[in-house]
């Protein structure tokens, strides 16, 4: 029997409870929010998923494990995290960064799927305060954030830590170290490696969040309801991510998993005490965002729908997110970096779409961030100081924009679209439709045709230079553009309507 108590409030730990809840405005007027998806695996600089993979023989990961560090047998993950200082870590002067370039809310890591905690944790021995940097990093991120007013978030993926983190227990198949345990076998070590000793299976590569031994694993579900009923008492979050469906649940796209299934219980219990406990500090009304990734409208309704490096087709009634990176999750040496104008553009398709964007900005193992990164949030800013009215605060227009040119919609397919003078996207506040322009027209004329005979227009300006020539005939709306536009990227009218 689960043990977990809760903190009183309007939310009960069950569906029918938590779906009363409803997306709190200031998410929602936010628009852009900056994530800091960073920790121990930062420290060989090689990218993503290096605490499973320094143990996947093979692997990129593996081969520069072995040939900078050595043999897993000797040095493994529990080694790299003892290397982490953290020691330029200055999140007063990332945090200005990341306000300047426009965000709106800022979340941190609390621990990823390498059972390595960022935070003081009296529950978990391995945790960035006892070993590695010597630091609270969350709790400094924090003390930043709160100091420049931005809601606090968190993101959590614990969940999935007891099959990924199974192959730390394997050995070599060939080579010079065939058959020699990986220390992931040392028991002296299990807090960190986990107790997953029999499910170890060689030849399964990917973790799968329907494996009996995620989703009917009791002992598992109770240290992670701990761990995060732990975070959420020590921070209380105005934001919380799972990263994966409402643990711990089957499949994220399982069409038939049963609601009255216990494997809901922890993940349950957690929201609704993360929205109760943001309720007892105000006054009563839960101002907490819970995202998580699964489509399943009786799954996500219980918070904020999040979409992994890829996003919706077109508006959706409820507000939802999309997570991604300029380049790998964790710093990577080899990234090549989406341009500015690239993360621009990307942010104005989801806002005209009813979403947030919570980008990713990869640190280095010290706690900077390199040059091309300064430069794309400098970007960002300059852009946000000319285009910003017509995001923030903003809901979307009856249709998210013209044109014919799309995102493709395909997970974790981000390429940059080819778009044209003739896309637009839109956005409202008020009386004023705000239409951004995806590529400048050579002629100087921008030609908006979604408007109907009814939305008579009073005024046009160009967000950074003032008040434009226009014409209405027959319904559309021709604007004459100055010769010189405000930014090299993304422009925006800010079309003025009669009520």
């Amino acid at each position: 029997m689960l043990q977990m108590t809760i903190a009183k409030g309007p939310f009960d730990p069950a569906f029918e409870s938590l779906r009363r809840y409803e997306c709190p405005e200031w998410f929602r007027d936010a628009k852009l929010g900056i994530w800091s998806h960073w920790g121990a695996q930062s420290v060989p600089m090689y990218g993503d998923w290096y605490a499973r993979n320094l143990y996947y023989e093979g692997s990129d990961q593996y081969r520069y494990h072995i040939r900078h560090y050595g043999h897993p047998s000797r040095f493994g993950y529990k080694d790299i995290v003892k290397l982490w200082k953290a020691e330029k870590f200055d999140p007063e002067a990332l945090m200005d960064l990341y306000v300047a370039a426009g965000a709106k809310y800022f979340v941190a890591q609390a621990m990823h799927h390498d059972n390595f905690f960022n935070y003081d944790s009296k529950i978990h021995r391995w945790n960035s305060v006892n070993m590695g940097p010597k630091k609270d990093i969350v709790a400094l991120w924090k003390d930043a954030a709160s100091r420049r007013r931005l809601p606090f978030g968190l993101t959590e993926h614990l969940g999935a830590t007891f099959s990924w983190h199974q192959w730390n227990k394997g050995r070599d198949k060939e080579g010079p170290y065939a058959g020699i345990p990986y220390d992931g076998n040392d028991t002296g070590y299990e807090d960190l490696y986990l107790p997953n000793r029999e499910h170890y299976h060689p030849d399964k590569k990917q973790f799968d969040p329907a494996d009996p031994w995620y989703t009917s694993n009791p002992w598992w579900h109770q240290r992670w309801f701990n761990v995060i009923k732990e975070v959420i008492d020590r921070y209380q979050p105005d934001l919380l991510y799972s990263d994966g469906g409402l643990p711990f649940a089957s499949s994220w796209d399982k069409k038939d998993v049963s609601l009255e299934d216990p494997a809901f219980d922890a993940g349950l219990h957690a929201v609704a005490h993360l929205y109760n406990t943001s309720a007892a500090a105000n006054g009563g009304v839960n101002r907490a965002v819970y995202n998580q990734k699964d489509r399943r409208k009786e799954i996500y309704s219980v918070g904020v729908l999040d979409i992994e490096r890829s996003q919706e087709p077109d508006i959706k009634p409820a507000p939802w997110q999309t997570d991604t990176c300029v380049g790998d999750w964790f710093y990577n040496v080899k990234s090549v970096y989406k341009k500015p104008g690239h993360v621009i553009e990307i942010l104005v398709d989801i806002i005209a779409k009813n979403g947030n964007l919570l980008l990713n900005i990869p640190q280095k193992p010290d706690g900077t961030i390199d040059d091309e990164c300064i430069h794309i949030l400098q970007e960002m800013a300059k852009w946000f100081t000319t285009c910003g009215e017509g995001v923030y605060g903003t809901r979307p227009f009856r249709v998210s924009g013209e044109g014919h040119s799309r995102v493709v919609i395909d997970h974790f397919k981000e390429d940059q679209v080819d778009w044209n003078a003739t896309d637009f996207r839109f956005t409202q506040k008020g009386n004023t439709l705000y239409a951004f322009q995806m590529r400048w027209p050579e002629d100087n004329r921008a030609v908006i045709r979604s408007l109907t005979p009814a939305d008579k227009v009073k005024s046009v300006r160009l967000l950074g230079a003032g008040d434009v020539a226009f014409d209405q005939p027959y319904g559309a709306l021709v604007v004459s553009l100055p010769e010189r536009r405000p930014t090299p990227y993304v422009n925006c009218l800010a079309i003025g309507l009669e009520q």
